[in-house]
């Protein structure tokens, strides 16, 4: 997204517009996508009986659906159109089930997706159903409508717990509780009505996997990373032991090479914050020796924390709850500062208002890039690639160092393709809320306990997609 110099007229509401052609034509165009621009050569699914079964329930108007699926990339969306256009109505025709056309389902997003990925995602999400929310404040118009469409909607809702991208097939965050939330309420609805579906949630793991281990293409990233960074490496050995039979060498050799490129940034990014924001840097070795993963790891929070305290002081903000909290309120605060009200009518602001409300504008984009950097690293642990060095580990936080480089250089470039890749989705056993919901309409306090729960179980339930071991 490019830098905001000017004030904006306030983010209007993105009303759902389903349009069955734009949906097969986004169906027909994926699998097209998937293979020569995401370079996704196959999606396999197990269990999909299982959403077949609650789709099928679905629509007959037995039970309410939410499908809760994993965020760890930006491509989880089409493979979840991929699943929901293709492999499901191929798996429910094995059965002999003939699902009812449109087989898709109504999503939420976040209402900032828009505006960096420009005005074809504007007209397109709401034409295939999704339902744009703020996720730095109580969006009533969004929670609304995605409220009514679980209740009354054609199609089931699919949400993404985790509420952004982490970067982690194998490790998922802390979820949220606006599934379980939107599902109690959509509960208290059809009671109301008089009506006696249950609602279910079904959560859904993605998982990516390179087909062949590019640790070439792998080594030439590292490679350029630092460069940019001004480090002069001697790349032979690695080169050469990426030829060899034993795995080990290359693996130790490049891991090497990452982790003085992790320790390189984290200090740059410590002397910046000292310089110019007045960080208190922890004791640290001289620069020829290396700190262990454990310091790297609490070095690292400690500096999110403050980059984060950098945006909050600017808006004024406290510090309450976990950092992802803190990046919501930031971002709706930024926000609060760019899109205003009084450029609805543009002949609301005087020129000097105007120019000075660009100013304002300009300065919250800046402030908000702290939140950005800590966006990307919310999910860093000091042992995801230690414990497992695998291909797909090492890609992956390598290629959050990647973002964060080119971050700080103030480009939009899009990552480097490491190699074809494969995606394992697993559907889980679906969860009933008429299993917690005596609890949840006893009280303010149950209903909050029963809510967390909830979530919690939904939590657990996507950790295990993890642990097969594909």
């Amino acid at each position: 997204m490019p830098p905001i110099t000017k004030a904006q007229p306030q983010l209007a509401f993105l009303p759902p517009r389903f349009n069955v052609w734009v949906l097969r034509l986004v169906a027909w165009v994926l699998p097209y996508w998937l293979k020569s621009k995401l370079k996704i050569a196959n999606i396999d699914v197990t269990d999909i009986d299982r959403l077949v079964e609650v789709y099928k329930q679905s629509q007959m108007g037995r039970l309410r659906l939410i499908i809760a699926f994993r965020h760890p990339s930006s491509d989880d969306s089409f493979c979840m159109g991929y699943l929901l256009t293709k492999l499901l109505p191929d798996a429910a025709r094995k059965h002999r089930i003939l699902l009812k056309s449109p087989v898709f389902a109504h999503f939420i997003y976040d209402r900032g997706i828009p505006l960096w990925a420009g005005k074809i995602v504007s007209w397109l999400y709401p034409r295939l159903g999704g339902i744009p929310i703020h996720r730095g404040r109580v969006d009533s118009a969004g929670l609304r409508t995605a409220r009514e469409l679980l209740v009354n909607g054609q199609m089931p809702l699919a949400i993404a717990p985790e509420g952004a991208t982490n970067g982690h097939s194998e490790l998922v965050s802390p979820l949220e509780s606006g599934a379980a939330q939107l599902g109690f309420w959509a509960m208290e609805d059809l009671i109301a009505a008089g009506r006696e579906e249950d609602v279910l949630i079904i959560p859904i793991g993605i998982q990516y996997y390179y087909v062949d281990e590019p640790w070439l293409r792998l080594e030439e990233t590292i490679a350029q990373l630092e460069q940019d960074c001004g480090m002069s490496i001697d790349r032979h050995d690695s080169r050469v032991a990426i030829g060899q039979s034993d795995p080990r060498p290359m693996q130790k050799l490049l891991y090497d090479r990452f982790y003085r490129l992790s320790q390189y940034l984290l200090y740059q990014m410590e002397n910046f914050y000292a310089q110019f924001y007045q960080y208190q840097i922890p004791e640290r070795p001289p620069e020829a020796q290396t700190i262990s993963r454990t310091e790297i790891s609490q070095r690292l929070q400690s500096l999110l924390d403050f980059a984060l305290q950098v945006s909050e002081s600017y808006f004024n903000l406290q510090p309450r709850g976990t950092k992802i909290d803190r990046c919501r309120r930031i971002e709706q605060a930024g926000w609060n500062w760019i899109y205003l009200e009084e450029l609805t009518i543009p002949t609301n602001m005087s020129p000097v208002s105007r120019k000075l409300a660009d100013r304002i504008a300009s300065e919250a984009d800046l402030r908000m890039w702290h939140m950005r950097l800590v966006e990307s690293f919310i999910a860093v642990t000091s042992s995801y690639v230690k414990d497992r060095p695998t291909i797909d580990r090492f890609a992956e936080i390598t290629l959050l160092l990647w973002d964060l480089v080119a971050q700080i250089r103030g480009e939009n470039a899009k990552r480097p393709q490491l190699g074809k890749r494969r995606v394992q989705m697993t559907i889980c056993n679906p969860i009933p809320l008429s299993d917690y919901w005596d609890r949840y309409k006893s009280g303010r306090r149950q209903a909050r306990q029963a809510t967390l729960d909830l979530t919690q179980e939904l939590q657990t339930s996507m950790e295990g997609t993890l642990d097969r071991g594909w």
